[in-house]
């Protein structure tokens, strides 16, 4: 298995380890947890956002890292890539949770352009130049 499959695998489980953090709280309410995850303020309530937004993430990595194996670019670059965009990631729920709303758009919009780079990656080894 690849390096970009494991990180397929990190970035999948990344929204559960996420959403702990909104709900590390002697106070958690396991009966109506949405109800509950509404009510939270502050970090918590940015824990919360960042877990929804590491499932709007996935889907197109999972795409780009998928689509990259299949036209069989190669490896090191799609590694690397995916790797990076593990990284950024982390980086982004840390900067959510912070409250450091600038830098958290700016590396959302890295990791955005890593997923694309899978993409350009893929079309380019395919001849789609």
């Amino acid at each position: 298995m690849t390096a970009a499959f494991w990180c397929v695998f990190i970035v999948g489980i990344m929204p559960y380890i996420v959403v702990g953090i909104a709900k590390a709280d002697k106070r958690y309410d396991n009966r109506t947890p949405r109800d509950w995850l509404a009510t939270r303020e502050g970090a918590k309530k940015r824990a919360h956002a960042a877990h929804l937004n590491s499932f709007e993430a996935f889907p197109f990595f999972l795409a780009g890292v998928i689509i990259a194996h299949l036209t069989e670019a190669p490896v090191h670059s799609v590694n690397a890539i995916a790797i990076a965009f593990v990284l950024v990631r982390i980086a982004y729920v840390w900067c959510y949770v912070g409250n450091h709303a600038s830098m958290r758009s700016l590396i959302w919009l890295v990791g955005f352009g890593l997923t694309v780079a899978l993409f350009i990656v893929s079309g380019l080894h395919a001849g789609l130049k």
